[in-house]
């Protein structure tokens, strides 16, 4: 492939993948600059002093578990430090994932649609649309990573770790900019991308966690086979690494090449992987619509099923060592408490890791519910419609999902944070039981978010992705909130603070009855406003 022809197009393409993602970018970037700046805000209140800073460093690093989490602390001489040690991990994780998105919609997911034959038939290049994917990846960490150093800086931390740590979240963007470069290649379509992407990042992450958990006294090396442990190696305001951003770009730019190497080896909607054919004729449980959005939508469940396993294990596993943790100030056990709803320590810190589990439910069922809209758009859902499929059960059987998918997660988080807590402090039944009700009730509150997200489809389809807006703003009141000393009214717009805080608090079933009421009405008038529009 020729590399000057084929980026020919590549400008506007990049114009309009901005245009076109606005709204998803500013959301995705607020988020991750609201956890930045948030985490910043609130050491500076809970950790003033060096001898505080001491203390939590002791409590991270002599518990292997927490390090698996969070990962090791190696400097407490600044704030800027913790909030690095705290950010560049799942900051760097969350900013992959984003880029990962972004390369696949513009390359993988738009050939899949069939609109890079057409753009390829005028004057684009081969390579363009791939180039403007990977230009709106770069621009959304490049943004993340100077405002964060900015800001850093600008609160009166060090330059050189300012710069140091936001070139460090670029550097994590880049490589897994690359890593989706490649994927896109591979596969023949959009989710098949997203998920070796998504393989990957979960792998960086576990080698990350498997090697922080080690230390020093056994497979310590694992975080060197990580791009997320690069970073974090980076250690802004200690060391200031460059050496290791330089490697993260490099891995970039080297995947990123791969990639465009891949591309002219292929015919255009083909992947280098071979295709497992399908039967030669439908099963029965693709004769209606239910069945349909099942076979759509498993995967998706599937992943996420597996993630919570993972997620509520680790939580579960490290709540006999976050008493030592939360006791190291009192601000953290006062936050904790009022996150969690409860006097007792562990009590409060295990009713906060299930809000936590909840609000990543939340974006589950925004994903799902947000399927209706993909299938409209992208011209799917009109020939089943045309087949005698009435609107409303199109629509429920993918409602159906954010329903009850997300009870699905919500028990498998319980149930493995229920073991993991019950293996540590001796009683597992107990403690099982006791988290998977924790678990289930936070239920009305996640579907809050999905009612919200078939209002916008059925009343206001163009706004739809305004759904994650509101998920983003809500999530980031009901997390930051408590540690910000948010106002009490702030914190009831959130449909979290409402739900009763078990284990510990008491149970009350109005709070839930009200919220389940809300959603009912909030779908309600999105189906209606769905059967009176024009579809497309």
């Amino acid at each position: 492939m020729n590399l000057a022809g084929s980026l020919i197009g590549c400008g506007p393409l990049l114009r309009f993948a901005l245009r076109r993602d606005r709204t998803m970018l500013a959301c995705w970037i607020y988020g991750l600059l609201a956890s930045v700046i948030g985490t910043a805000v609130s050491f500076r209140k809970l950790y003033p002093d060096a001898a505080s800073r001491e203390q939590l460093a002791a409590s991270i690093n002599d518990n292997g578990s927490l390090r698996a989490l969070y990962g090791a602390v190696y400097d407490t001489g600044s704030i800027g430090a913790l909030t690095a040690w705290r950010i560049l991990g799942i900051g760097g994780l969350m900013l992959g994932l984003l880029c990962v998105l972004l390369v696949t919609r513009h390359t993988r997911a738009e050939e899949e649609s069939g609109r890079l034959e057409l753009l390829g038939a005028g004057a684009v290049g081969r390579g363009a649309p791939l180039a403007a994917g990977i230009g709106a990846a770069l621009t959304a960490s490049a943004v993340v990573g100077a405002i964060t150093a900015a800001f850093l800086a600008g609160s009166g931390e060090q330059l050189n770790g300012s710069l140091a740590f936001g070139a460090a979240l670029f550097g994590c963007g880049a490589c897994f900019a690359g890593v989706a470069a490649v994927a896109a290649q591979l596969t023949e379509t959009g989710r098949a991308a997203n998920g070796i992407g998504g393989a990957v990042l979960g792998l960086a992450f576990l080698l990350r966690a498997a090697g922080d958990a080690a230390g020093n006294g056994g497979p310590g090396w694992l975080v060197w086979l990580s791009p997320l442990g690069w970073a974090e190696r980076v250690r802004p305001y200690d060391e200031n690494a460059w050496w290791l951003v330089a490697l993260l770009l490099l891995a970039g730019a080297v995947q990123t090449g791969i990639g465009y190497w891949l591309a002219g080896r292929r015919d255009l909607g083909g992947g280098l992987l071979p295709q497992r054919p399908g039967p030669p004729a439908a099963g029965s449980t693709l004769r209606s619509a239910l069945g349909l959005a099942w076979r759509l939508q498993r995967g998706s469940l599937i992943g996420w099923s597996v993630g919570f396993a993972i997620g509520g294990a680790l939580l579960g596993g490290i709540s006999k060592g976050v008493d030592q943790l939360v006791s190291s100030s009192a601000n953290v056990e006062q936050i904790v408490q009022r996150m969690g709803g409860s006097s007792q320590v562990t009590n409060a810190y295990l009713a906060t890791s299930m809000n936590l589990l909840a609000m990543v439910a939340a974006v589950y069922a925004v994903q799902s519910a947000l399927r209706l809209r993909g299938e409209e758009t992208s011209g799917r859902a009109e020939p089943v419609l045309a087949s005698g499929v009435r609107r409303l059960a199109w629509a429920g059987g993918h409602l159906l999902h954010p329903l009850l998918g997300s009870a699905v997660l919500l028990l498998v988080g319980g149930l493995t944070a229920g073991l993991g807590a019950g293996v540590v402090f001796g009683d597992v039944p107990g403690w099982t039981g006791r988290l998977l009700v924790a678990g289930l009730v936070q239920l009305p509150a996640v579907w809050v978010f999905a009612a919200v997200t078939v209002a916008l489809f059925g009343l206001l389809p163009q706004w739809t992705s305004a759904a994650w807006g509101v998920l983003g703003v809500l999530l980031f009141i009901a997390y930051l909130g408590p540690a910000l000393n948010a106002g009490q009214w702030l914190l009831d717009l959130t449909p979290f603070t409402h739900i009763p805080k078990l284990p510990g608090a008491v149970f009350h079933a109005e709070p839930l009855l009200w919220l389940t009421l809300l959603s009912a009405l909030l779908a309600g008038a999105g189906l209606a406003g769905l059967r009176r529009r024009d579809i497309g």
